[in-house]
């Protein structure tokens, strides 16, 4: 397991019974999380006193419980990035933290590269890689279909100092405009992409990961330069294993490119136990 363990401004304190007591800065949280299905002992009493707590309907979704009034939003910092945070009805904050260990990889990788490097960025929700490969001295493109998303990640951006970088900022869905990206003839030399388990398209079409990751990743393949650098996957599917996703990219990417592929689990490091709390999956090929 890859594990981001270079955060100040985020920590999680505990885990235990289907729930994750975090700081966010100063700002204390409950958070469920359906890894967590041991049931220690909450010795800590923050996990009483916490600013904030999400509680999940039995009906489905959720909502906020606050012990006291919190800032519409405030601010986090990794390394020189800075992050709008705030709480919204999906429980989600606006940030995953244990991608920072992705944001290092793809910023070396850059850095390392000695070239111009061209990223495309699909679904690319509030923009930490964008901002990761911009800071890093890389061109991006940042694609989500969230009009509200899109607008965050730009205000992550300007939060830090990066608003002067080369960035393309699209609100669209991410199939269609690769389709035309690949039409128009423009080339990327790294794609990262986090697509959804599941969801529903403008004409009521069902996309579920598992059945569409493959589709996804040979027509993203159509975009890459004759000299790529990486191509990286995230996954939050349950039924979607990393090693999954690595053959998928080693079928479609390393014939034609060669290169290596590698995939893990990613998670963040728990205070309380100093073990590693899964959070997700990723993939890389990369030369």
């Amino acid at each position: 397991m890859r594990t981001a363990n270079n955060w100040h401004d985020y920590v999680i304190i505990d885990t235990s019974d289907g729930e994750k007591l975090e700081k966010w800065g100063s700002i204390s949280l409950v958070r469920p999380d359906p890894q967590i299905i041991w049931k220690t002992d909450r010795t800590n009493s923050l996990w009483n006193l916490a600013d904030g707590h999400y509680h999940r309907s039995n009906q489905g979704g959720g909502k906020w419980e606050f012990s006291k009034r919190l800032p519409e939003s405030w601010n986090i910092k990794y390394k020189e990035l800075t992050f709008n945070i705030r709480p919204t009805g999906f429980k989600h904050t606006g940030l995953f933290p244990e991608q920072a260990v992705n944001w290092d990889f793809m910023a070396d990788m850059i850095k390392n590269s000695g070239r111009d490097i061209n990223v495309l960025n699909l679904f690319a929700y509030t923009g930490g890689a964008t901002l990761a490969c911009a800071s890093a001295g890389a061109s991006v493109c940042h694609v989500d279909a969230s009009k509200g998303m899109v607008q965050w990640a730009r205000d992550n951006a300007a939060a830090s100092g990066l608003t002067d970088k080369p960035v393309r900022w699209i609100v669209d869905d991410c199939e269609k405009f690769i389709a035309r990206e690949i039409r128009r003839g423009r080339k990327y030399d790294a794609v990262v992409m986090d697509p959804p388990s599941y969801g529903r398209g403008p004409g009521g079409e069902i996309w579920k990961l598992e059945n569409c990751i493959y589709d996804l990743v040979k027509l993203c393949s159509g975009v890459l330069s004759d000299n790529p650098l990486f191509f990286l996957i995230n996954s939050y599917t349950t039924g979607l294993s990393p090693s999954v996703m690595g053959y998928i990219l080693g079928t479609v990417l390393s014939g034609k490119f060669g290169g290596n592929v590698s995939f893990d689990e990613i998670g963040l490091p728990v205070q309380s136990t100093g073990m590693t709390l899964p959070c997700g999956s990723t993939a890389i090929w990369s030369r």
